[in-house]
């Protein structure tokens, strides 16, 4: 109903909004940032938070890049060792939480700087990219299919086999059952420690299939800055989405939808003039609505039963 709102009020304000062109925009974009937040919503609902998953599109941007134009690695190879690096940053993060039972926020936090350091060394702050060579590598990024941009068909294989994983398997209802509990979890004979380093796994491959996109739809690549507040985005997508932020709760199409509205909105603001500033505003505007909605929900869940609401 929010997206569907925001999309009705901007097209009556200025139709051009609803252009082919314009809505192909907006779905690519979906694409590219839908798969991060994906990846981002499994460890929210464990009750985690990711915040390294900016610096890691940033990181896999110019590791790519370079891979491919200075050391001329085959496309296929350079992308798998791209993502296999993500795996493993996934994998250190989930060891560092849940046998050294250090914090998520702190883990990824160290992550966000190391990452965004780690780039901006190998590449001497120079710009990275791929030329005017690679269009067909660029076409994973730009390319489409029968008019659907090659990102947003990504994004919805990426989210179908999330939404199998999550809700008809074994691993989706412990994902869940430690995210509302995690002691319980345990106690019952759940793998805790497996599960928890198998989301931030997920996220940080998400976060690798969303920078591989990124650098070849932009092919002008800042280490100092490409990815930066990314995570934000992931995690406003995740949370308008209904992801709960204290975990155990979370569903696919809702962090579709949620991403949706927050590029929605992002183009509904260029589309209408009003000040680009304001970007992060939105953003801001969004986890906190999010994490209000979260603390109604909270709240009516633990109200004795038959109390008035």
């Amino acid at each position: 109903m929010a997206l569907v709102l925001v999309v009705v009020l901007t097209a009556l304000q200025d139709p051009k909004f609803l252009q082919p062109g314009n809505v192909s925009n907006v779905a690519r974009w979906i694409g590219m940032y839908g798969v991060m937040s994906i990846g981002q919503a499994f460890v929210i609902m464990t009750g985690g938070i990711d915040l390294s998953v900016g610096s890691l599109v940033g990181l896999v941007g110019c590791v790519l890049a370079r891979l491919i134009r200075e050391h001329g690695v085959p496309v296929p190879i350079a992308v798998t060792l791209v993502l296999a690096m993500c795996a493993s940053l996934g994998w250190l993060h989930g060891m560092l939480i849940t046998r050294l039972r250090l914090q998520p926020f702190v883990v990824t936090l160290c992550g966000l700087f190391i990452y965004r350091g780690i780039a901006r060394f190998i590449t001497g702050d120079a710009t990275q990219g791929f030329g005017t060579g690679y269009t067909e590598f660029k076409q994973l990024a730009v390319g489409t299919v029968v008019g659907i941009p090659n990102p947003f068909l990504i994004l919805l294989g990426f989210a179908g086999v999330a939404s199998v994983a999550l809700n008809f398997t074994v691993f989706g209802r412990y994902l869940l059952a430690l995210g509302r509990n995690e002691t319980a979890a345990r106690y019952s004979g759940v793998p805790v420690t497996r599960v928890i380093v198998a989301t931030y796994i997920l996220s940080a491959l998400g976060a690798g299939v969303s920078g591989v996109l990124f650098a070849l739809d932009l092919n002008s690549i800042q280490p100092s800055g490409h990815g930066n507040f990314f995570e934000l985005y992931a995690i406003a997508g995740a949370v308008l989405g209904g992801c709960s932020l204290r975990g155990g709760y979370g569903s696919i199409l809702g962090v579709l939808l949620g991403t949706a509205i927050v590029r929605v909105l992002y183009n509904a603001i260029n589309i209408l003039g009003i000040a680009t500033q304001l970007e992060f505003a939105v953003v801001g505007t969004v986890i906190l609505f999010g994490a209000l909605a979260d603390e109604v929900v909270r709240r009516i869940d633990e109200r004795p039963r038959g109390a008035p609401t």
